[in-house]
């Protein structure tokens, strides 16, 4: 059985499909029963992307199958219009957002933990192994590999679309709205664990002079134990954070 459909793909779903089908209503042939979801990730819009579906007007899941003459519009996660009421496709959101992070997103880990978020990243880590984490640990796949997020078993991930890890803070920040989640400086950007405050002379043996000399504040990662204080390097990062907190 063959059929045509129309599609229209919203906002930054865009940026997965070719340029001829952007920001505009296309045919879309196909063969057999095909489901939506399969559509949607033939165009290479993995499905993790999606929130909602609207088939002639009424919302579906992505297990719908094609029907010749469909009008399919398709909506991005975190789209801002009011769909109060209508089927989304996560089955729960993620308010407490934790991540995983893929090999490429070593330095967007670093700013999410320094804004207080847990970040699961380690080179190492191959696809299979984030897949699991994030099923396992209900914990959001941030990637640069749009083939992940393609994997059925998964449920929460984002493609980040730029390569500037400043960038890449910001776009997460602002996709997700983030901004009223910042917990600055309650997670040590090395290791991910909390840290905590601690006392000058509980450290004094782990401190430069210089260091000992004009800063009395101190606290310690509760997991490498990594001493941080409020030097020139905080009030820079407390800065960056703040940029994006008020522009979330």
């Amino acid at each position: 059985m063959a059929g045509i459909v129309n599609m229209r793909f919203y906002e930054e779903l865009n940026l997965f499909l070719d340029k001829k089908y952007r920001k505009t209503e296309f045919g879309y042939h196909y063969r057999g029963r095909p489901s939506v979801k399969d559509a949607i990730e033939s165009l290479g819009v993995p499905h993790t992307e999606v929130d909602m579906i609207l088939v002639n007007g009424d919302a579906v899941d992505f297990s719908y199958p094609l029907k010749d003459r469909d009008s399919i519009s398709v909506y991005p996660v975190f789209e801002s219009l009011d769909i109060t009421g209508l089927q989304h496709l996560r089955k729960q959101a993620l308010r407490n957002p934790r991540f995983v992070l893929d090999v490429h997103l070593g330095r967007l880990a670093r700013y999410l933990r320094m804004a207080g978020f847990d970040c699961l990243y380690e080179p190492s880590f191959a696809d299979e192994e984030i897949i699991r984490i994030s099923v396992e640990e209900r914990r959001i796949i941030l990637t640069r590999d749009k083939g992940i997020l393609k994997n059925g078993r998964v449920t929460h991930g984002l493609y980040v679309q730029s390569d500037d890890p400043r960038e890449q803070f910001g776009e997460i920040a602002a996709r997700l709205h983030l901004g009223d989640l910042f917990k600055p400086f309650s997670r040590c950007t090395l290791c991910n664990e909390r840290i905590e405050p601690v006392t000058k002379e509980s450290v004094l043996d782990q401190l430069e002079p210089l260091t000992k000399m004009h800063y009395s504040v101190f606290y310690r990662c509760t997991g490498c134990k990594h001493i941080y204080w409020k030097g020139s390097h905080f009030t820079r990062m407390a800065q960056f954070i703040d940029d994006y907190h008020n522009g979330s």
